[in-house]
């Protein structure tokens, strides 16, 4: 879809002649329940059965999501408006036999989770992410689409990057895979637009937010949007050519949606239970990682990732890239757009820095290894229990980490270059042509970048293929950061979290390897009842017997651990938690060395 969508807009009238499009339709009737009535439509499509499918991943995600289970009240009829005969093989596939060479297939869905995944409908508005809402058909993939919205309400509106037409409800795409990557919101949104980009490279930015606040906080936040845009733009040297000249942003933020962010080609989803004034205009974080996207997934993409499959889940080797490196970007972005402080950015780095120097994860895998687990973690469902808390580390994080090491590596060792220019590099070579890239090729760019081979190859060894850690200490310190345990002389057991039932502290999640509850050999379930002669029926009681006693202090615990009562002994650790500072902050002086690479680096100082 990708490489060859720019000849399909192109060809799209003549298309139309040479093929029937596939119609839909969607109507609202009973949205109060949640539910809309959809008929698609296929024309001229010869003898064979028709092959009709709900989708099982969507763009963007990565594990399986069982779009079809929400799917109900099929009925199907040929150009007479004669019931068809229907078989159901599998539970996301209809067989219609016996048409006519046409067929309408109408059907119920419903939907009541408006967030980047599924869809949600309501008398306030139609959110509708396309797999979890329309079926398609194999072997009709490549006709262009007509979309008719009938709203519910008659001050709904549509956000989409779908093509428009002259009627405001009739949309219009080239084929099934920008359709299916063309989320839609229809309510009485607000809209914002503004013009980004210079000379031959611009493009309308519209932002189109689905709220409770006041006009003034979508001023506000379209301003901080505009400024994060700018910022974004300075990383990559461009804006990318979207498709019609313009993106979208569609956001919802309403107590009722399911927080979220989802990007698209020429859009994204926003989605946040908060207000502005309740998440103090936090939602910018979000905008501005999925727009990061525009240029680092939807068109710099990873060549396992295509084509991407609506029919199982799509495994990618390069997801600390494509995802992890979109996460540090869209924290430096909003500090170099002056919409974060040093501080505030300090802190994202905490907690890169922070979760791979301490979880057991890197015992495990290595960051391409954990892109490979997307498929168990990425929004998945499952009942069963895992030990992700020990095996496994987000690639969003562990890619920001490897980020974060390598952008002060490269401005370190290589007078003029940082992160920015692989980034650059990388899109002048694969993003403008949208040239599917491997691993290879980003080692292949560093190398480039750099003109030392070697220490791509280094890099990539230790950092990306290995797990070894980073000196984030000697690189932050550069920048006039300091690396430092937050709790110095502070006894822990690990980390924990408890349910309590005024009787003992039941354990809720898994104990860490390597800290002192789990090599005394307690775990998720278990009820801890007393440390010593102190009964622990209350976190206050926890916080209190940890508070008595020093790193490496030995204590008796006693628990129940299904159904038997146990005592042993425990020895507390030194809370091992870290955190990035600035050097000012932490009692010290700013160099003036440090204060010109920190501002080179995250823009101009706080004022």
């Amino acid at each position: 879809m990708r490489n060859r969508l720019t000849v399909l807009l192109c060809l799209l009238p003549l298309a139309g002649l040479a093929q029937s499009p596939v119609e839909y339709d969607i109507s609202f009737d009973n949205a109060a329940h949640h539910e809309a009535r959809i008929t698609v439509t296929w024309r001229d499509i010869g003898d064979d059965p028709l092959q009709m499918r709900m989708s099982r991943s969507s763009p963007g995600r990565y594990a399986l999501h069982e779009f079809g289970k929400n799917v109900y009240n099929v009925w199907v009829v040929d150009s007479e408006g004669q019931q068809l005969e229907v078989t159901r093989p599998d539970p996301y596939h209809w067989v219609v036999s016996g048409h006519d060479g046409t067929v309408s297939a109408t059907y119920t869905l419903y939907a009541d989770r408006a967030g980047g995944t599924y869809s949600g409908i309501d008398l306030t508005h139609a959110h509708l992410n396309m797999p979890a809402t329309f079926m398609w058909a194999r072997a009709f993939e490549d006709r262009p689409i007509t979309i008719t919205f009938f709203p519910a309400n008659d001050d709904w509106k549509v956000a989409t990057q779908l093509v428009g037409t002259d009627d405001p409800f009739v949309y219009t795409a080239p084929d099934l895979q920008y359709f299916l990557d063309s989320p839609t919101e229809l309510s009485d949104f607000t809209m914002r637009s503004f013009e980004a980009g210079a000379g031959d490279n611009t493009a309308t930015i519209r932002l189109a937010v689905h709220h409770a606040g006041t006009e003034e906080d979508v001023d506000a936040y379209a301003e901080m949007a505009r400024k994060v845009v700018d910022a974004q733009i300075a990383i990559f040297g461009e804006l990318p050519a979207f498709d019609f000249g313009t993106y979208t942003f569609i956001a919802d933020y309403l107590p009722y949606v399911a927080g979220d962010g989802m990007e698209h080609r020429n859009s994204t989803i926003l989605a946040s239970t908060q207000s502005f004034i309740e998440a103090e205009f936090g939602q910018l974080g979000t905008l501005s990682h999925e727009f990061i996207h525009a240029w680092n997934v939807e068109r710099l993409r990873p060549a396992d990732l295509e084509p991407f499959d609506f029919e199982r889940a799509n495994m990618s080797d390069n997801l600390w890239f494509a995802e992890g490196f979109t996460s540090y970007y869209g924290q430096l972005a909003m500090r170099r757009a002056g919409e974060r402080s040093v501080g505030d950015f300090a802190e994202a780095m905490s907690f890169w820095v922070n979760t791979v120097t301490n979880s057991p994860g890197r015992n495990f895998a290595s960051p391409v290894g954990m892109s490979r687990q997307a498929a168990f973690v990425d929004a998945a469902s499952a009942i069963d229990p895992d030990n992700f808390d020990n095996t496994f580390i987000s690639y969003y994080t562990y890619g920001a980490a490897i980020a974060l090491a390598l952008d002060l590596s490269v401005r370190e060792a290589f007078e003029g270059r940082s992160l920015d220019s692989l980034m650059q590099s990388l899109w002048r070579s694969h993003g403008r042509s949208e040239t599917p890239y491997t691993q290879d090729d980003i080692q292949t760019g560093l190398a480039e970048v750099t003109g030392r081979p070697r220490f791509a190859r280094e890099f990539f060894e230790r950092y990306i293929n290995d797990s070894r850690l980073p000196d984030y200490n000697a690189l932050l310190e550069s920048a006039g950061f300091v690396v430092r345990k937050t709790s110095p002389g502070e006894a822990t057991a690990g980390p924990v979290s408890f349910e309590f039932d005024g009787k003992a502290a039941m354990i809720a999640s898994n104990t860490i390897i390597g800290t002192p509850l789990y090599e005394a050999g307690l775990d998720r379930g278990d009820r801890v009842i007393a440390i010593d002669r102190l009964n622990i029926n209350s976190q206050q009681h926890w916080d209190s017997a940890l508070g008595r006693h020093e790193p490496g202090d030995t204590v008796t615990i006693r628990f129940i651990q299904r159904g038997v009562e146990r005592e042993v002994e425990l020895t507390f650790d030194e809370n091992p938690t870290l955190e990035v500072v600035p050097v000012e902050s932490a009692g010290g002086n700013l160099t003036d060395a440090q204060r010109a690479f920190r501002e080179a680096w995250l823009g101009p100082s706080d004022s």
